[in-house]
């Protein structure tokens, strides 16, 4: 072997650089196992010992450098959520609510407002950007109106001239977006590190306006998604007095009564034709009767005086629509004070916001001054002092012409997280304004004097307080029964800066603690256990030989996970399935040169001959398996998102590595063997000769192949018509929640889930929207899949609180399954083992990246395979295989997911199954493609059917081999992993033996055919 010592010299580079990389994640290691024994426990501790140790010194790299924890941290392997624990979010930053507040909220232009909203439509079902859709929407609604004409401001003037056309303005608009969105991407970064995750991953996404953020570790991921999404949008507005409100209240009531007594919906419809409404006489109803006797009427027919917040009795809801779900604020029978007008369930929030929608479209309310809000918490009941699931609606006084407040949160210069010094522990917001600020909060609270001013923050109202007199030099508090938590947020929040538009999460995943350290358990085992099982079977089937491809194994695993470690991967589940997975694979070029030198010894050639003969010819076929399978991992890892990167990522570094160890590690220590006169055997007896003499007639048997083919997909492609799919969220949008049923006083009693039970249940509390619940692994635990409020996202309120609405009513209806003593905070914690959220926006992207994935690959390996062969029959032979393998996969996902006892959903994992056994097949498909050009080459007297039946015979030792290899190690994926990748797992056990067959008995075949018809229209010509 020719440069023995460059080789020698780099290998021995790497090892020392992976030693230096991993020596950090060891040293975290140790110290995390100390800071562990020492907290017993108690995260809380254990996070707060880390934090005292974040610039100490804890390893000292043979005196050259002093590494303290937090450089050693930023330099280990690192842990996905799936393994760690934790929260992942994909934040969407509005580029409407940009453009919007770039035109100075423009209102008065109503094909602006029309192209906002068509624009808005149109994302939904489009892959352009929104400025494209939204100049587009604007130029189809009114052709010859201009852009500069709304967006000319006086911030904009000397960028946007009158004579500007809409093409350049839309061009200002989208360096503007841009910039707010860096300036978004900023401020959420400034918002998390005050919050303190040890290393947050935050990063922007190609799509326009979306920011990836990663916390490990997350304890309270509620907490975290009120600190990502908050806009900082801080506003102090006047209020009306409940009583000034409570008439208006009285016509909506009644104004909703008359159309569902005429049978119109006042829920599912937005307008409805009906006259026009007459302003009523202060005092008086709809029917000219004195709204105080309708005020002690509703008193009697519901239970408002004790404050409990029940809603009025079934009979009364006919009468009292909208009081039946939003009943007066009334104590001893009068209209209580303040600008809390009524209270409404949480689930209730968005048809009380319909009908007051409706209302307004009908005139009932003065438009111009009047806006009702939500608070931000739960109402507390002031008996029990427990939080109920009602929320208060506030009546707040607009005073300005332009809609806007008369004072908002760009005055405050300065805010902190205090304790109130009176009446009590609860936690206040302490701002400072500045002079101009000042001035303007002592005129409001001048004139508003035993009246509420609300606070409010992104359009949900956080306190309002009643003003006592006139409050000077430019201090207040924003005080609403908030924990010291929730009031340090706060103040981070408005003190990190304002988002220039809302920022919304559209994809989120929360793995617990707990199912983090079973996940590392399971990726462990199943690693140590298919590492060994490999290694047994190369040192039985290949003996000594075998020995040392064992060797070269554990250097590529040496090799690989420096490799990560340097290169700063995340080491996630999926990743770990990877880094098994290139077990197996990793010994398919040992296999292929092995058996290559086993034929060289059997025509009589020495053994330094054969080794170096068996080398040189599997060059070739190693090549081109490997880069196609490279290849395929690329446009994995390009259009995966998270784990499934992680999985690309492991598989095409681990490609890197085995391709590495296997040509040259091995051909070292074969030739120091060598040197040394040492006995190198490459069989046992009972494995000498296997497949040596093998004759089978594979292009004989192709049409009976075909029909057996042809019935596997027919089979597939009828239940895919007639059944369908299990689609996961990944592509349909919606929530999946993983829960574990468990009794802490008697641990040792499975609780086993009834889940149609469980699922009838939960139809209640989702307003007669049934889930879909099917046991995860064990039987106390399932996993619930729902789009339940998947779409009510009209309202602020609603939005912001509508994950832990979803969550409570989880609660609600599990309950039943819980020890009576388990509150929401406990069941969070102890059953709620993971959720993921996926908003229909991403899960469109998601679809759209999986069948360009799949299709770009196919056509990635046609080209490849193409320039190669020189030849398009075994670039057509290949790319027919691999659509054989992956219908036929996707038929028995379909055709099984109701009769398998785990997971066979149709979502990102599935994707990147069907592109790894692609991948694995077209490796596979090269070997025996290879070995057929040879042969062709080598025997051209030969006939063709003759030629390619020896050529694939000639392979059958390493195409068993590998596929034994590869089907060991899946199985015990599949049987350990753990139940995340169990769907996963199986697919590819399937698919290994579906791309082995189709080598063969497909893809070779094929081939046959195109050629042989090559072949005898040359003949004719000829003639």
């Amino acid at each position: 072997m020719r440069n023995k010592g460059i080789i020698r010299v780099f290998a021995v580079l790497m090892a020392l650089v992976c030693l230096y990389q991993l020596l950090f994640t060891w040293r975290t290691y140790i110290v995390e196992k100390e800071a562990r024994a020492l907290s017993a426990g108690d995260y809380d501790k254990e996070r707060e010992y880390l934090d005292s140790l974040s610039n100490t010194v804890i390893f000292n790299f043979i005196g050259l450098r002093k590494y303290t924890y937090r450089e050693c941290k930023e330099r280990e392997i690192n842990l996905g959520l799936d393994l760690k624990g934790g929260m992942n979010v994909i934040l969407e930053v509005s580029v409407a609510d940009v453009v919007r507040a770039l035109s100075n909220y423009n209102n008065v232009d109503t094909t602006f407002n029309k192209a906002l909203a068509l624009a808005t439509q149109m994302q939904q079902n489009s892959q352009d950007d929104f400025l494209t859709l939204f100049g587009r929407a604007f130029n189809s609604l009114d052709p010859n109106a201009r852009l500069a004409s709304v967006f000319r401001t006086p911030e904009l003037s000397d960028k946007i001239n009158f004579n500007s056309s809409n093409s350049d303005v839309i061009g200002v608009l989208r360096k503007e977006a841009n910039g707010a969105i860096d300036n978004a991407f900023n401020i959420i970064r400034s918002r998390i590190d005050k919050f303190g995750v040890v290393q947050p991953n935050i990063q922007r996404l190609e799509t326009q306006g979306r920011i990836l953020v990663e916390l490990p570790g997350v304890k309270d991921p509620k907490r975290v998604e009120k600190l990502l999404e908050g806009s900082a949008n801080l506003e102090f507005w006047e209020t009306y007095e409940n009583a000034e409100v409570y008439d208006y209240l009285v016509k909506v009531n009644e104004f909703i009564r008359d159309l569902e007594s005429a049978g119109l919906s006042a829920v599912k419809n937005d307008t409805v034709a009906v006259g026009a409404e007459q302003p009523l006489p202060s005092g008086a109803n709809a029917a000219g009767q004195d709204t105080s006797d309708l005020l002690g009427r509703l008193v009697q027919a519901s239970d408002t005086l004790k404050m409990t917040g029940d809603t009025l009795q079934q009979d009364a809801t006919k009468e009292y629509p909208l009081f039946s779900i939003l009943p007066p604020r009334v104590y001893n029978g009068q209209l209580m004070g303040g600008s809390v007008v009524g209270m409404a369930l949480s689930t209730d929030i968005e048809k009380v916001n319909r009908y007051l929608k409706l209302a307004g479209e009908k005139d009932i309310f003065p438009q111009k001054s009047l806006r009702f809000l939500w608070g931000v918490k739960p109402w507390k009941n002031p008996e029990t002092k427990k939080e109920t699931d009602y929320f208060e609606l506030h009546a707040i006084k607009i005073t300005g012409r332009d809609g806007r407040p008369p004072l908002s949160g760009d005055v405050i210069i300065d805010t902190r997280a205090d304790f109130r010094q009176q009446g009590g522990s609860s936690a206040e917001v302490s701002m400072t304004m500045n002079h101009e600020g000042a001035q303007v909060w002592a005129s409001m609270t001048k004139a508003n004097k035993n009246r509420c001013i609300a606070i409010v923050l992104d359009d949900v109202v956080y306190s309002a307080p009643n003003v006592n007199e006139e409050i000077t030099g430019g201090r207040s508090q924003i005080t609403g029964d908030f924990t010291i938590n929730e009031a340090t947020d706060l103040a981070n929040i408005l003190k990190s800066g304002r988002l220039p538009a809302k920022a919304e999460i559209i994809q989120s995943e929360v793995v617990g603690p707990t199912l983090g350290k079973e996940s590392i358990q399971a990726g462990l085992m199943s690693f140590l256990m298919a590492l060994i099982i490999v290694m047994v079977y190369l040192a039985f089937y290949y003996n000594s030989a075998g020995a040392v491809a064992d060797i070269a194994l554990l250097v590529n695993m040496f090799f690989l996970m420096g490799v990560l470690a340097s290169l700063g991967a995340v080491l996630t589940l999926p990743g770990i399935a990877g880094i098994v997975l290139t077990l197996g694979m990793a010994d398919d070029a040992n296999i292929i040169i092995f058996e290559r030198i086993r034929e060289e010894l059997r025509a009589g050639k020495g053994l330094r001959l054969a080794v170096a003969d068996g080398y040189k010819n599997a060059y070739s076929a190693i090549i081109d398996g490997n880069v196609t399978t490279f290849l395929t991992g690329l446009v994995l890892y390009a259009f995966g998102s998270g784990p499934i990167q992680g999985f690309a990522t492991t598989l095409v570094l681990g490609i890197l590595t085995s391709l590495f160890c296997s040509i040259f590690i091995s051909r070292l220590i074969f030739e120091r063997m060598m040197d040394a006169n040492r006995t190198i055997k490459f069989s046992v007896p009972f494995t000498a000769n296997v497949f040596s003499k093998a004759k089978f007639n594979f292009i004989g048997f192709r049409k009976r192949a075909y029909l057996i083919s042809g019935f596997l997909l027919a089979i597939g492609l009828g239940s895919i018509l007639f059944q369908g799919f299990n689609m996961g969220i990944d592509f349909t949008g919606g929530r999946s929640y993983t829960v574990r049923f468990i009794d802490k006083e008697h641990p040792q009693e499975m609780i086993k889930v009834n889940t149609q039970e469980l699922q009838s249940s939960l139809r209640a509390v989702f307003d007669n929207n049934a889930p879909e619940v099917k046991t995860f692994g064990a039987d106390n635990q399932v996993k619930i899949t729902t789009d339940y409020l998947m779409k009510g996202k009209n309202d602020a309120t609603f939005t912001a609180n509508i994950d832990s609405i979803v969550e409570s009513r989880l609660y609600e209806g599990v309950k039943f399954l819980l020890p009576q003593s388990v509150t929401i905070e406990q069941f969070r914690t102890d059953n709620l083992m993971s959720s993921q959220k996926v908003g229909a926006s991403i899960a469109d992207d998601i679809k759209r990246n999986a069948v360009i994935a799949v299709l770009l690959s196919l056509v990635v390996i046609f080209l490849y395979i193409f320039y190669r062969f020189r030849n398009w029959q075994f670039g057509l032979g290949a790319v027919i295989a691999l659509f054989h393998d992956a219908l036929i996969i996707i038929g028995m996902y379909s055709l099984l997911y109701k009769l398998v006892p785990f997971s066979l959903e149709v979502d990102q994992h599935f994707i990147a199954a069907i592109l790894t056994i692609i991948g694995y097949s077209i490796n596979d498909t090269v070997i025996v493609f290879d070995r057929i050009r040879e042969y062709v080459t080598n025997y051209p007297k030969r006939g063709m059917r003759e030629v390619y039946n020896a050529a694939i015979n000639s392979t059958l030792g390493r195409t068993m081999n590998t596929s034994l290899s590869t089907m060991f190690v899946l199985l015990i994926i599949f049987l350990f992993g753990g139940e995340m990748i169990r769907g996963f797992s199986f697919a590819l056990l399937i698919g290994i033996f579906v791309g082995t067959y189709s080598s063969v008995f497909a893809a070779a075949p094929i081939v046959y055919e195109l050629m042989k018809k090559k072949e005898k229209n040359r003949k004719v010509e000829k003639k």
